[in-house]
């Protein structure tokens, strides 16, 4: 059935898409991590297919100098491009990524033909921290340090009473960050009031 879904125009995919919305609130939504090939100044780069289409997605934003008609100019654009999160469930979400070329799951290492899924509290809790911040930080796997994980904190009290993690500075500054993780995908720090911090 799938196989020659592929032909489908934007609109139809959007009507087809719809019909399933019914049967998909009933199901179980889950976060998926999802890997975006395309190119970074392609026109419709899967995040944005996903606003069309309505279903809820995140991607880490950061501003950047890009270069547009020879101009330098400040752009918010993904800090990964080729990751995005995406609330659906699985059997909608097989439709459009058969329907799209280049976007693909991202499937866990050694495991065949099994999609990364978030935990959906581990997800909203990383999505409300970095969105509650002014100046959130992201971070890849590998610009992680282990000195970035030594002092384990709790916050009590402020928009991020009740989080854990670790505790993260910077020599020369007085901000003081808490580092969140969706382990093996992405971290981020994002600023936090010195009297809200407990050492653990």
């Amino acid at each position: 059935m799938l196989g020659g879904f592929r032909e489908v125009s934007f609109n139809q995919l959007i009507t087809f898409l719809s019909m399933g919305e019914a049967q998909s609130s009933q199901e179980s939504l889950q976060w998926f991590a999802m890997r975006d090939l395309k190119r970074r100044h392609a026109k419709l780069p899967a995040y944005k297919l996903f606003e069309n289409l309505k279903v809820q997605y995140f991607t880490p934003m950061v501003h950047r100098l890009v270069v547009v008609k020879g101009k330098r100019i400040d752009q918010e654009v993904p800090f990964m491009p080729d990751l995005l999160f995406v609330k659906d469930t699985r059997e909608h979400l097989d439709l459009i990524v058969e329907s799209t070329p280049k976007l693909q799951y991202r499937y866990k290492i050694g495991v065949q033909h099994t999609p990364i899924i978030v935990p959906t509290a581990d997800m909203e809790r990383f999505i409300y921290a970095v969105e509650t911040s002014e100046n959130p930080k992201f971070y890849a796997l590998n610009e992680v340090t282990p000195e970035m994980k030594n002092r384990k904190i709790r916050i009590i009290g402020g928009k991020l009473d009740g989080y854990t993690g670790t505790l993260v500075t910077t020599r020369g500054s007085k901000v003081k960050r808490l580092l969140v993780e969706l382990p093996s995908l992405l971290a981020a720090s994002v600023e936090v009031e010195a009297e809200y911090i407990q050492l653990v």
